[in-house]
This record gives C-alpha cells, sequence and structure tokens, in this order.
C-alpha cells in the first residue's frame, strides 16, 4: 500500500504521519485509539532570553514536545539548529516513541530542540542558552518523566550542563535526568558508539539474508558526524568495505576501499572529508547514487526523496540517521528491491543505551562495556528479528512492519492501562 496518494515531498511530520496512517489502518486500530496516538502528549514552547559576549540580548525559541508516556517516561535528544521547527520536532517525537517500542524499552517518544546557530555562538553563549531552556522545560522533565539525551549539534557537554542545571533547581544531583553524559558524571560505557554500532548489527543480520560476507560487501556512509564515523570506523574494523564518505562539504570516494583510520584523523584535523587524498572528490548527493552493498545515510532528514530514491544503487538501506528517507521515496526503493532497515530500528542502538546508562544511574552501579555492547546486540538482533517477521506476516516491507508492530505494543500498553478520565 502506497503511504502517498501524489508525488510530493513531506516535512519529518507529514512522513511520519503517513506511514503511521497506513500502519493504523492495517491494524484495523479503532478510530478513537487513531486519534490518540497521532496526537501529541504535550507540546512545550518556550522563549529563551540570552546575554551574548558582546552584551546584546537575545531571545531564542526553543520546544520540547513529549509525545506519549503510555510506556514510560519520554525518551529523546535535543536538537540545535537554525532550521529547527515545531513541526519538525512533533516528527521526531512520535518516530521517538515508535523507536522505543520497536526495540521494547520501557520509554515514550519525546524531542526537543533551540532555533539558533551553534557554529556562531561562543561555547559560553551556548552555555547559557541551555540552561536557560532547562530551566525552562524543568517542570516536565527528570528521570520519572522525560528524559534529555544528545541529538544534533549537542553532546556530551551539553548534557551535562543540562545535569547540573536540573540538579541544581532540585538541591540533589540526579544523574538520571539526561543520557548521554560524559563517563565521569554517569555516563555509559559504550553509549558514544552505540547508535553505530547497532547500525552496523542490523547490517550484519540484513547480510546473513542475503547470504553475503562482510569482506565482500561495499558500503557508503553519508554523513560522518558521530553516527557516521562510529559506524564507518566499527565497519571497517569488522572487515567491511568501506568505499565512499561524505559530510556536508563534500565526499571522498574509492572503489578499492577508503582507509578509515586515516581518513578519521584527517577528519578531525580538517574538520571535513572532504579533500582527503585517499580518493577521488566526490559531492555529497551525488554519493548516494553510487553502486555498493550498503548505503548508511547518518546525516539529516530526507536526502533519498522521490528526486533520488529511482538512482540509489544500493541493496541493503540502513538508516542511520533520522528521517533520512521521504514517505514518496518508500515506494520507489520498496519496487526497486531495495531491502530498508528504517530509522526506527536501525539508528535504535542510541536510545537502548541511554536506556541501559538511566538504569544504570538509577542502580548506581555501572557496567563493563562488553556487558553493554552484549545486551545491545542481543535487543537489536531481537528487534531486527521481530520487525521482519511482522512484515512477512503481513506482507509489508519493513518501514510499514517496524511501525505496526511499534504501535501494536503502546495501542496494546494503552489498552491496558486504561483511559483516565
Amino acid at each position: 500500500m502506497s503511504v502517498v496518494g501524489i508525488d510530493k515531498e513531506l516535512s519529518v511530520y507529514e512522513s511520519m504521519a503517513a506511514r503511521f496512517d497506513v500502519a493504523a489502518q492495517k491494524l484495523n486500530l479503532d478510530e478513537g485509539l487513531y486519534h490518540y496516538l497521532r496526537t501529541p502528549n504535550r507540546e512545550i514552547i518556550v522563549h529563551i532570553p540570552v546575554t551574548l559576549d558582546v552584551g546584546r540580548l537575545e531571545v531564542f525559541d526553543g520546544f520540547r514536545v513529549q509525545h506519549s508516556i503510555a510506556r514510560g517516561p519520554c525518551k529523546g535528544g535535543v536538537r540545535y539548529s537554525p532550521h529547527v521547527t515545531l513541526d519538525e520536532i512533533r516528527g521526531l517525537a512520535a518516530e521517538m516513541t515508535w523507536k522505543c517500542a520497536v526495540v521494547n524499552i520501557p520509554f515514550g517518544g519525546a524531542k526537543g530542540g533551540i532555533v539558533c546557530d551553534p557554529s556562531k555562538l561562543s561555547p559560553g553563549e551556548l552555555e547559557r542558552i541551555t540552561r536557560r531552556y532547562t530551566a525552562e522545560i524543568l517542570d516536565y522533565i527528570g528521570p520519572e518523566r522525560d528524559v534529555p539525551a544528545p541529538d544534533m549539534n549537542t553532546d556530551e557537554q551539553t548534557m551535562a550542563w543540562i545535569m547540573d542545571t536540573y540538579s541544581m533547581h532540585v538541591r540533589h544531583t540526579v544523574t538520571a535526568s539526561v543520557t548521554g553524559k560524559p563517563l565521569d558524571l554517569g555516563g555509559s560505557h559504550g553509549r558514544r558508539e552505540a547508535t553505530g554500532r547497532g547500525a552496523m548489527i542490523v547490517a550484519d543480520q540484513a547480510l546473513k539474508r542475503f547470504g553475503w560476507k562482510r569482506e565482500a560487501t561495499r558500503v557508503i556512509v553519508q554523513g560522518f558526524g558521530n553516527v557516521g564515523s562510529q559506524a564507518a570506523r566499527l565497519m571497517h574494523e569488522a572487515g567491511y568495505k568501506i568505499i565512499g564518505v561524505a559530510d556536508i562539504a563534500g565526499g571522498v570516494f574509492n572503489s578499492q576501499g577508503l582507509d578509515i583510520p586515516k581518513l578519521l584523523d584527517y577528519a578531525k584535523a580538517h574538520r571535513t572529508v572532504q579533500g582527503f587524498p585517499g580518493g577521488e572528490s566526490i559531492g555529497a548527493q551525488a554519493i548516494l547514487e553510487q553502486d555498493c552493498e550498503v548505503l548508511l545515510p547518518a546525516a539529516t532528514e530526507s536526502v533519498i526523496n522521490s528526486k533520488n530514491a529511482g538512482k540509489v544503487r544500493a541493496r541493503i538501506l540502513v538508516e542511520g540517521a533520522n528521517s533520512p528517507t521521504t514517505a514518496p521515496a518508500d515506494d520507489i526503493l520498496f519496487e526497486r528491491g531495495v531491502f530498508v532497515v528504517p530509522d526506527i530500528l536501525a539508528n535504535a542502538g542510541g536510545v537502548t543505551v541511554s536506556y541501559f546508562e538511566w538504569v544504570q544511574d538509577r542502580q548506581g552501579y555501572f557496567w563493563p562495556e562488553g556487558m553493554v555492547n552484549e545486551r545491545l546486540k542481543h535487543i537489536m538482533v531481537a528487534a531486527f528479528s521481530d520487525v521482519v517477521q511482522y512484515g512477512e506476516k503481513h506482507n509489508v516491507n519493513n518501514r510499514i512492519a517496524a511501525y505496526m508492530l511499534a504501535i501494536d505494543r503502546v495501542a496494546f500498553s494503552i489498552k491496558l492501562r486504561g483511559i483516565y478520565a
């Protein structure tokens, strides 16, 4: 079943809603439950006054959308970007609900964002923005309510500021108030690599279905931030042949395989992979259309759409980014036989290890990295199997199968709890 009736690109929220509609229809979801699950639980808009280093007062807009608390506290990242919109945050919050349900961890979905350009702000300005944003949403977050995490243009330091601000207001240290923290502040081993590792684990499972070996599998990674760089490093170490890597500035391609350790050093020194001498230069969009077995978009939303989906030559698409494929592109990829591991499964390694971090903080006992990685693998392998089997049972593609599985689990929890009125 097509998720869209006409060929037009959709926003992140519209793509999520279109896929949700198809999945809900196939599940014969009750009309009232359909509206309940499609509607966020809470949307928070704040305006953040901050004095910049030059002495000028600036007001930044911030959002936090909490989509569902049916299965537990809300969980989701906070992103900083000049392109953040409430509609985008709303869509990503819903996708977090489905992502947590797909890997069967006890969280609902949330997402946050601030409209700002971090590249034009000093560390001090970013800290003041972060702390005021935290103070504005303080009544709605916490270990039992909503647990923020890093996302686009935020990191361990950002989480440390949020955790400290929250702790100062409640008058005691609450490490479980956020995840993705530095190890010295209650972070978890393996968290930094978790999303990239999870993507590799599901890629491994996809390879088994095709009967392929890692050593004969060519991989292209678009996006070389934390997710893309960690996925490339781990896959290279595991024996995959990484033939192309790109970031926002451009890319590098070598059909014989890239030297990923040297590329990582180059990217760290130059803040881009563009110009790396170990391959030919290629555009960030053009790299998506190169011949390979596995394509791993790990940058941003909507990079694969109705305009270029027909040019994708990969056999397997592992979505490391959130919403890298638009709804209209889904049908094109499905018709061309591309095996898609959807984002709400493929990049769920991050939220899974965030769950582990939350558990460790709450019990005050921390696990060695080997245990974290072993438990991550167990959950990701089980979730991959659940999604594929669900798709085969209902004769739908993997994305709709993931949505159906997630919606089914959340709806079941709501039915068990009942509606308080």
